[in-house]
């Protein structure tokens, strides 16, 4: 399984551009790929996203940047997630979100998107542990509020670093997958904390 998350200048994949992706194998956790890239010409960018990511206007438009385009990077992540024969299944947080970007970037540069639509998403991952371990998921609006800090903290892990790194984003999922799936704690970074119910027991 690929754990991955990808940082862009909006919400809508057609329009806007990926700016940084991170990825981990969950089979292999020390397997990661991180880039950063300038946005596509002509590709919308929406303030509120890079108050989001942590980036300026400047370095994601290329002014006086070194970065590499959106069609290298994209390019970079296929090569990395199709050099191995395990399951390339993706898992995110909300992982249409980050599959459509994907598709949307192989499609710019002209290469085939070799991930399928099948994904694993932490969101219901969490929710229906809770809901077998007798916790009532929290709701907002008439909708789940379960976002990746909520996850996070249901795992017994603090909440993610802010500005939002790409990189982080997918470790903070994986780690959420692998205490929820398999009771086992996977990153380094994280280790030092408890699984509250493997502590409960």
């Amino acid at each position: 399984m690929i754990v991955l998350d990808v940082e862009t200048t909006g919400l809508i994949p057609h329009k806007h551009s990926i700016l940084s992706l991170g990825a981990l194998d969950l089979n292999d956790p020390t397997n990661q790929f991180y880039e950063e890239c300038q946005v596509w010409e002509g590709a919308g960018v929406d303030e509120d996203a890079l108050r989001i990511n942590g980036f300026s206007k400047e370095e994601v438009t290329g002014q006086g940047s070194m970065k590499q385009t959106e069609a290298e990077l994209i390019t970079a992540f296929v090569a990395w997630a199709t050099d191995r024969p395990q399951d390339r299944t993706l898992a995110a947080q909300n992982p249409s979100f980050d599959l459509e970007f994907v598709q949307a970037a192989c499609a710019r540069a002209g290469i085939d998107c070799p991930f399928a639509k099948r994904t694993i998403d932490v969101h219901t991952v969490a929710w229906v542990h809770m809901v077998e371990h007798g916790v009532e998921p929290p709701t907002k609006n008439g909708h789940s509020a379960i976002n990746l800090d909520t996850a996070l903290k249901y795992c017994g892990v603090p909440e993610e670093p802010k500005p939002h790194n790409a990189l982080m984003g997918a470790m903070c999922h994986a780690e959420v997958i692998s205490r929820i799936a398999y009771t086992k704690k996977l990153l380094p970074d994280f280790s030092s904390f408890d699984i509250p119910w493997e502590t409960n027991r």
